[in-house]
């Protein structure tokens, strides 16, 4: 995202129109570079592998915690979690990433076809399709000439306003790379104090309490970095997702409790 659509993000919350139009000028816009190479096209993919790898492994620390388990088994179980629950979440957004990109190719190779085969219809369907927005009949067929003089103008265009289909750059191999570093990073953290537990035994008694301190802080920054994604207050963000581990974490804890208590 540019400097100058955060501006306009900005503007828009506070209803600031001086920011807005600063946001809009002329200059600015011309600098702007659309569909290009985003440097931040794995923010979804860091955020939401970090919110989930802290969310399920903290989920296991608490049933552990609940059942009175050892620190050793909570280790062993944590870090099973967090290496193969990681790995899957990473195998999925790959496999579901790759599979949007050869569709989309697809369909872009479709109407690539289309266009050097039978422009006609190709042009009729611009013609309807600005029509529908609203363009008045005489104004439609300049629109198609500009369109339609570009043959990747032309191609993108139908992608876009015919297919509801957005080019987006982006790699299946990167967003399961940014998942699974992102899952093992954050996801760690609940494990952390037990880790240290080993280091310095007197931190032992305390091993679960220091894990719920240092995720809680965690979830509620990882969180908050949603609203580089959803556009939500950052604070809102935060919260919502630390009620939504803690929920997690006292149902993984209550179920620790309940079934200790069968087996024993």
């Amino acid at each position: 995202m540019s400097e100058r659509v955060r501006d306009a993000r900005r503007a828009y919350d506070a209803h600031d129109l001086d920011l807005a139009r600063k946001a809009h000028e002329r200059a600015r816009i011309k600098e702007d570079t659309y569909h290009r190479k985003a440097t931040g096209q794995y923010i979804g993919d860091l955020v939401y592998g970090g919110l989930d790898g802290m969310i399920t492994t903290f989920a296991v620390v608490s049933g552990a915690a609940g059942a009175s388990l050892s620190a050793s088994v909570v280790l062993i179980l944590g870090f099973a979690n967090l290496l193969g629950d990681g790995f899957s979440m990473a195998a999925g957004n790959y496999l579901s990433t790759k599979s949007e990109v050869e569709y989309r190719q697809k369909e872009r190779e479709r109407e690539l076809w289309e266009i050097e085969n039978i422009p006609e219809g190709e042009l009729e369907e611009l013609r309807q399709i600005y029509m529908k927005r609203g363009v008045k009949a005489q104004d439609v067929e300049a629109v198609v000439r500009a369109i339609s003089s570009d043959r990747d103008a032309w191609v993108d265009t139908m992608m876009v306003e015919e297919l509801g289909l957005m080019t987006e750059e982006k790699s299946a191999f990167g967003s399961a790379l940014a998942t699974f570093l992102a899952f093992l990073s954050v996801g760690f953290v609940p494990l952390s104090s037990y880790v240290l537990s080993l280091a310095f035994p007197p931190l032992g008694g305390a091993s679960f309490w220091l894990s719920l301190f240092l995720t809680g802080v965690t979830i509620f920054a990882v969180g908050s970095a949603r609203s580089l994604v959803t556009g939500k207050r950052w604070y809102m963000a935060g919260a919502e997702m630390a009620a939504v581990g803690g929920l997690a974490a006292l149902v993984s804890y209550l179920c620790g409790v309940l079934l200790s208590g069968i087996v024993a």
